[in-house]
Protein backbone atom coordinates (compact mmCIF):
# COMPACT_ATOMS: atom_id res chain seq x y z
CA UNK A 1 0.00 0.00 0.00
CA UNK A 2 1.26 3.49 -0.55
CA UNK A 3 1.35 4.80 2.70
CA UNK A 4 4.14 2.40 3.64
CA UNK A 5 6.41 4.74 2.20
CA UNK A 6 5.64 6.91 4.99
CA UNK A 7 7.84 4.12 6.75
CA UNK A 8 11.54 5.04 4.89
CA UNK A 9 14.30 5.87 6.90
CA UNK A 10 12.46 4.81 10.34
CA UNK A 11 14.03 3.26 12.80
CA UNK A 12 11.12 0.65 14.11
CA UNK A 13 11.02 -2.07 16.72
CA UNK A 14 8.75 -4.81 16.54
CA UNK A 15 8.54 -7.04 20.35
CA UNK A 16 7.41 -10.46 19.83
CA UNK A 17 9.19 -9.86 16.75
CA UNK A 18 8.79 -14.00 15.48
CA UNK A 19 4.81 -14.01 16.63
CA UNK A 20 1.66 -13.57 14.32
CA UNK A 21 0.85 -10.04 13.86
CA UNK A 22 4.51 -8.96 13.84
CA UNK A 23 5.15 -11.35 11.08
CA UNK A 24 2.74 -9.93 8.94
CA UNK A 25 3.42 -6.90 9.63
CA UNK A 26 7.61 -7.42 8.84
CA UNK A 27 5.92 -8.95 5.64
CA UNK A 28 4.78 -5.45 4.38
CA UNK A 29 7.68 -3.28 5.37
CA UNK A 30 9.57 -5.65 4.20
CA UNK A 31 10.04 -4.08 0.86
CA UNK A 32 10.61 -0.37 2.18
CA UNK A 33 14.21 0.97 3.29
CA UNK A 34 14.21 0.92 6.90
CA UNK A 35 15.93 -0.36 9.75
CA UNK A 36 13.65 -3.11 11.99
CA UNK A 37 14.58 -4.33 15.41
CA UNK A 38 12.95 -7.72 15.89
CA UNK A 39 12.78 -8.35 19.57
CA UNK A 40 11.93 -12.03 20.79
CA UNK A 41 12.55 -15.01 23.44
CA UNK A 42 15.84 -17.11 23.29
CA UNK A 43 15.43 -20.55 21.32
CA UNK A 44 12.81 -18.26 18.92
CA UNK A 45 13.15 -18.93 15.69
CA UNK A 46 12.88 -15.50 13.27
CA UNK A 47 11.02 -16.23 9.77
CA UNK A 48 13.46 -14.70 7.00
CA UNK A 49 13.12 -12.55 4.90
CA UNK A 50 13.88 -11.57 1.15
CA UNK A 51 13.87 -7.92 2.37
CA UNK A 52 14.92 -4.21 1.10
CA UNK A 53 14.70 -3.44 5.06
CA UNK A 54 17.74 -3.91 7.34
CA UNK A 55 16.36 -6.37 9.40
CA UNK A 56 18.16 -6.93 12.98
CA UNK A 57 17.14 -9.55 15.39
CA UNK A 58 17.84 -9.69 19.36
CA UNK A 59 16.88 -13.03 21.37
CA UNK A 60 16.96 -11.71 25.05
CA UNK A 61 13.79 -11.66 27.85
CA UNK A 62 11.37 -8.87 27.86
CA UNK A 63 11.33 -9.07 31.48
CA UNK A 64 14.64 -7.98 31.56
CA UNK A 65 14.53 -4.61 32.09
CA UNK A 66 17.73 -3.42 31.20
CA UNK A 67 17.34 -4.59 27.48
CA UNK A 68 14.91 -1.34 26.94
CA UNK A 69 18.08 1.40 26.51
CA UNK A 70 19.47 -1.07 24.19
CA UNK A 71 17.02 -1.44 21.60
CA UNK A 72 15.07 1.76 22.26
CA UNK A 73 18.06 3.76 21.59
CA UNK A 74 17.45 6.11 18.22
CA UNK A 75 14.04 4.25 17.66
CA UNK A 76 11.27 6.13 15.83
CA UNK A 77 8.23 3.35 15.96
CA UNK A 78 7.61 0.56 18.59
CA UNK A 79 4.87 -2.29 17.79
CA UNK A 80 4.47 -3.89 21.44
CA UNK A 81 3.45 -7.19 20.54
CA UNK A 82 5.22 -9.55 23.40
CA UNK A 83 2.72 -11.07 25.05
CA UNK A 84 1.65 -14.04 27.01
CA UNK A 85 -1.47 -14.93 25.39
CA UNK A 86 -3.39 -17.69 27.03
CA UNK A 87 -6.15 -16.72 29.38
CA UNK A 88 -6.25 -20.52 31.03
CA UNK A 89 -2.47 -19.58 31.85
CA UNK A 90 -2.79 -16.35 32.90
CA UNK A 91 -5.61 -17.26 35.50
CA UNK A 92 -3.48 -20.13 36.78
CA UNK A 93 -0.26 -17.96 37.21
CA UNK A 94 -1.16 -14.43 37.66
CA UNK A 95 1.88 -12.63 38.93
CA UNK A 96 3.93 -14.86 35.73
CA UNK A 97 1.11 -13.34 33.67
CA UNK A 98 1.49 -9.62 35.25
CA UNK A 99 5.67 -10.23 34.65
CA UNK A 100 4.85 -10.51 30.86
CA UNK A 101 2.29 -8.46 29.74
CA UNK A 102 2.51 -5.72 32.18
CA UNK A 103 6.19 -4.60 33.38
CA UNK A 104 8.11 -5.15 29.73
CA UNK A 105 5.44 -2.35 28.73
CA UNK A 106 5.83 -0.40 32.00
CA UNK A 107 9.95 -0.62 32.10
CA UNK A 108 9.74 0.62 28.54
CA UNK A 109 7.79 3.63 29.04
CA UNK A 110 9.96 4.26 32.00
CA UNK A 111 13.35 3.87 30.01
CA UNK A 112 11.58 6.18 27.52
CA UNK A 113 11.15 8.80 30.51
CA UNK A 114 14.77 8.70 31.95
CA UNK A 115 16.07 8.53 28.73
CA UNK A 116 14.17 11.64 27.50
CA UNK A 117 13.24 9.27 24.33
CA UNK A 118 9.05 10.18 22.59
CA UNK A 119 8.80 6.87 20.24
CA UNK A 120 5.74 6.43 19.15
CA UNK A 121 4.33 3.32 21.31
CA UNK A 122 1.40 1.20 18.93
CA UNK A 123 0.23 -1.49 21.91
CA UNK A 124 -1.48 -4.90 20.79
CA UNK A 125 -4.65 -5.61 22.89
CA UNK A 126 -8.10 -7.54 22.64
CA UNK A 127 -11.29 -6.81 22.32
CA UNK A 128 -12.05 -8.99 25.20
CA UNK A 129 -11.16 -6.60 27.94
CA UNK A 130 -14.72 -5.38 27.62
CA UNK A 131 -15.87 -8.40 29.60
CA UNK A 132 -19.06 -9.96 28.22
CA UNK A 133 -20.81 -7.01 26.42
CA UNK A 134 -24.50 -6.70 27.32
CA UNK A 135 -25.30 -5.77 23.49
CA UNK A 136 -23.54 -5.34 19.91
CA UNK A 137 -21.37 -3.96 18.19
CA UNK A 138 -18.98 -2.98 20.60
CA UNK A 139 -17.36 0.30 20.11
CA UNK A 140 -14.49 2.63 21.74
CA UNK A 141 -17.45 3.88 24.50
CA UNK A 142 -17.81 0.42 26.13
CA UNK A 143 -16.04 0.05 29.54
CA UNK A 144 -13.64 -2.25 30.19
CA UNK A 145 -14.73 -4.99 32.46
CA UNK A 146 -12.51 -7.28 32.43
CA UNK A 147 -13.80 -11.40 33.10
CA UNK A 148 -10.28 -12.88 33.33
CA UNK A 149 -6.65 -12.12 34.30
CA UNK A 150 -5.26 -11.93 30.95
CA UNK A 151 -7.54 -9.02 29.93
CA UNK A 152 -7.21 -7.43 33.51
CA UNK A 153 -3.46 -7.51 32.85
CA UNK A 154 -3.95 -6.28 29.40
CA UNK A 155 -6.29 -3.72 30.49
CA UNK A 156 -3.77 -2.21 32.87
CA UNK A 157 -0.86 -2.10 30.30
CA UNK A 158 -3.30 0.06 28.21
CA UNK A 159 -4.00 2.49 31.15
CA UNK A 160 -0.08 2.49 31.67
CA UNK A 161 0.67 3.92 28.03
CA UNK A 162 -2.57 6.16 28.28
CA UNK A 163 -1.19 7.48 31.25
CA UNK A 164 2.28 8.13 29.67
CA UNK A 165 1.07 9.76 26.86
CA UNK A 166 -1.04 12.13 29.31
CA UNK A 167 2.51 13.00 30.23
CA UNK A 168 4.40 13.78 27.00
CA UNK A 169 6.32 10.79 27.55
CA UNK A 170 5.43 8.77 24.52
CA UNK A 171 2.59 9.20 22.07
CA UNK A 172 1.12 5.78 21.74
CA UNK A 173 -1.80 4.10 20.49
CA UNK A 174 -3.68 1.17 21.58
CA UNK A 175 -5.50 -1.65 19.47
CA UNK A 176 -8.20 -3.59 20.66
CA UNK A 177 -8.27 -6.87 18.50
CA UNK A 178 -10.86 -9.31 17.20
CA UNK A 179 -10.43 -12.34 16.69
CA UNK A 180 -7.86 -12.64 14.35
CA UNK A 181 -6.68 -15.23 11.70
CA UNK A 182 -4.21 -16.30 8.20
CA UNK A 183 -1.60 -17.04 7.32
CA UNK A 184 1.67 -16.81 9.64
CA UNK A 185 3.10 -18.55 12.60
CA UNK A 186 1.40 -20.97 14.60
CA UNK A 187 -0.12 -19.42 17.85
CA UNK A 188 1.92 -20.41 21.25
CA UNK A 189 -1.31 -20.66 23.09
CA UNK A 190 -3.56 -23.70 22.40
CA UNK A 191 -6.95 -21.44 23.14
CA UNK A 192 -5.84 -19.30 20.41
CA UNK A 193 -5.70 -19.46 16.55
CA UNK A 194 -8.48 -21.59 16.38
CA UNK A 195 -9.53 -21.01 12.62
CA UNK A 196 -6.14 -21.66 11.61
CA UNK A 197 -5.81 -24.71 13.73
CA UNK A 198 -9.22 -26.19 11.90
CA UNK A 199 -8.02 -25.27 9.01
CA UNK A 200 -4.80 -27.33 9.42
CA UNK A 201 -7.09 -30.11 10.15
CA UNK A 202 -8.96 -30.20 7.57
CA UNK A 203 -6.33 -30.46 5.24
CA UNK A 204 -5.16 -33.33 7.47
CA UNK A 205 -8.37 -34.96 6.97
CA UNK A 206 -9.22 -34.72 10.53
CA UNK A 207 -12.43 -34.32 12.53
CA UNK A 208 -13.18 -30.69 12.82
CA UNK A 209 -14.66 -29.96 16.49
CA UNK A 210 -17.60 -27.59 17.59
CA UNK A 211 -17.62 -27.00 21.17
CA UNK A 212 -21.34 -27.15 22.11
CA UNK A 213 -23.75 -25.93 19.54
CA UNK A 214 -21.19 -23.44 18.45
CA UNK A 215 -23.88 -20.47 18.18
CA UNK A 216 -22.05 -17.67 19.74
CA UNK A 217 -21.17 -14.88 17.69
CA UNK A 218 -17.44 -13.98 17.00
CA UNK A 219 -15.71 -10.98 14.49
CA UNK A 220 -13.08 -12.74 13.00
CA UNK A 221 -10.80 -10.73 11.22
CA UNK A 222 -7.89 -11.37 8.60
CA UNK A 223 -4.25 -10.87 9.46
CA UNK A 224 -3.35 -8.33 6.62
CA UNK A 225 -6.32 -6.51 7.74
CA UNK A 226 -4.56 -5.96 11.28
CA UNK A 227 -1.31 -5.55 10.29
CA UNK A 228 -2.43 -2.47 8.30
CA UNK A 229 -4.68 -1.01 11.38
CA UNK A 230 -1.30 -0.90 13.09
CA UNK A 231 1.42 0.16 10.10
CA UNK A 232 -1.35 3.09 9.33
CA UNK A 233 -2.28 3.89 13.02
CA UNK A 234 1.53 4.43 13.33
CA UNK A 235 1.66 7.09 10.76
CA UNK A 236 -1.17 8.64 11.68
CA UNK A 237 -0.52 9.11 14.92
CA UNK A 238 -0.73 12.64 15.30
CA UNK A 239 -4.67 12.21 14.61
CA UNK A 240 -5.01 9.13 17.37
CA UNK A 241 -2.47 10.10 20.36
CA UNK A 242 -3.48 8.76 23.89
CA UNK A 243 -6.56 6.49 22.31
CA UNK A 244 -8.28 3.11 22.31
CA UNK A 245 -9.37 1.54 18.98
CA UNK A 246 -12.22 -1.67 18.42
CA UNK A 247 -10.23 -3.68 15.39
CA UNK A 248 -12.70 -5.89 13.73
CA UNK A 249 -14.71 -6.18 10.54
CA UNK A 250 -18.29 -5.32 11.96
CA UNK A 251 -19.54 -8.79 10.70
CA UNK A 252 -20.43 -11.29 13.20
CA UNK A 253 -20.26 -15.19 12.61
CA UNK A 254 -21.02 -18.08 14.73
CA UNK A 255 -18.24 -20.79 15.61
CA UNK A 256 -19.97 -23.09 13.58
CA UNK A 257 -20.74 -21.63 10.98
CA UNK A 258 -16.95 -20.43 10.31
CA UNK A 259 -16.10 -23.82 10.71
CA UNK A 260 -18.55 -25.29 8.36
CA UNK A 261 -17.35 -22.42 6.13
CA UNK A 262 -13.57 -23.84 5.87
CA UNK A 263 -14.70 -27.64 5.36
CA UNK A 264 -16.64 -26.60 2.57
CA UNK A 265 -13.64 -24.52 1.23
CA UNK A 266 -11.27 -27.23 1.83
CA UNK A 267 -13.70 -29.84 0.25
CA UNK A 268 -13.50 -27.28 -2.66
CA UNK A 269 -10.22 -26.76 -2.91
CA UNK A 270 -8.60 -29.92 -2.38
CA UNK A 271 -11.46 -32.70 -2.09
CA UNK A 272 -11.28 -33.27 1.26
CA UNK A 273 -13.95 -33.80 3.29
CA UNK A 274 -13.76 -33.32 6.57
CA UNK A 275 -16.15 -34.53 9.92
CA UNK A 276 -17.71 -31.70 11.92
CA UNK A 277 -18.63 -32.95 15.59
CA UNK A 278 -20.11 -30.73 18.27
CA UNK A 279 -18.61 -31.81 21.82
CA UNK A 280 -18.42 -30.87 25.27
CA UNK A 281 -15.66 -29.09 26.68
CA UNK A 282 -13.18 -31.34 28.67
CA UNK A 283 -12.73 -28.84 31.41
CA UNK A 284 -14.80 -25.88 32.73
CA UNK A 285 -14.79 -22.89 30.08
CA UNK A 286 -13.76 -19.15 31.08
CA UNK A 287 -16.48 -17.06 30.71
CA UNK A 288 -15.26 -14.89 28.08
CA UNK A 289 -15.30 -18.14 25.83
CA UNK A 290 -19.81 -17.89 26.10
CA UNK A 291 -19.59 -14.19 25.02
CA UNK A 292 -20.93 -12.87 21.66
CA UNK A 293 -18.77 -10.42 20.19
CA UNK A 294 -19.02 -8.02 16.94
CA UNK A 295 -16.87 -5.10 16.44
CA UNK A 296 -17.99 -1.33 15.28
CA UNK A 297 -14.96 -0.17 13.84
CA UNK A 298 -16.03 3.53 12.31
CA UNK A 299 -14.41 5.53 14.64
CA UNK A 300 -10.71 4.44 13.37
CA UNK A 301 -12.11 4.36 9.66
CA UNK A 302 -13.56 8.14 10.78
CA UNK A 303 -10.38 9.05 11.28
CA UNK A 304 -7.70 8.18 9.55
CA UNK A 305 -9.38 5.93 6.82
CA UNK A 306 -8.47 2.50 8.40
CA UNK A 307 -11.38 -0.03 7.53
CA UNK A 308 -11.39 -3.88 7.46
CA UNK A 309 -11.26 -5.16 3.26
CA UNK A 310 -10.86 -9.00 3.52
CA UNK A 311 -14.31 -10.95 3.83
CA UNK A 312 -14.11 -14.41 5.77
CA UNK A 313 -14.43 -16.46 2.76
CA UNK A 314 -11.71 -14.99 1.45
CA UNK A 315 -9.64 -14.84 3.92
CA UNK A 316 -10.32 -18.56 4.38
CA UNK A 317 -9.03 -19.30 0.63
CA UNK A 318 -6.10 -17.31 0.96
CA UNK A 319 -5.03 -18.76 4.40
CA UNK A 320 -5.90 -22.27 2.99
CA UNK A 321 -3.50 -21.83 -0.40
CA UNK A 322 -1.07 -20.73 1.82
CA UNK A 323 -1.14 -23.59 4.22
CA UNK A 324 -1.36 -25.73 0.65
CA UNK A 325 2.13 -24.38 0.07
Amino acid sequence: MNFLEGFTGKRILVTGGCGYVATSLINLLKHIDCHIIRLDKKGAIFPQFNAIAQIEDIACDVRDHTIWEKVLYKTDIVFHFAAQTSIYIANENPVMDAEINISPLLNMLETCRRKSWRPVVLFSSTVTVVGVPACLPVDESFVGFPVTTYDLHKLMAENYLKYYVTQGIVCGVILRLANVYGPGPRSSSSDRGILNLMMRKALNGETLTIYGKGDYLRDYIYIEDVANAFLLSALKIELINGQHFVIGTGKGHTVAEAINLIADRVALKTGKISRIIHIEPDSPQSPIESRNFVADSRKIFNTIGWKALCPLVDGIDATILNLLK
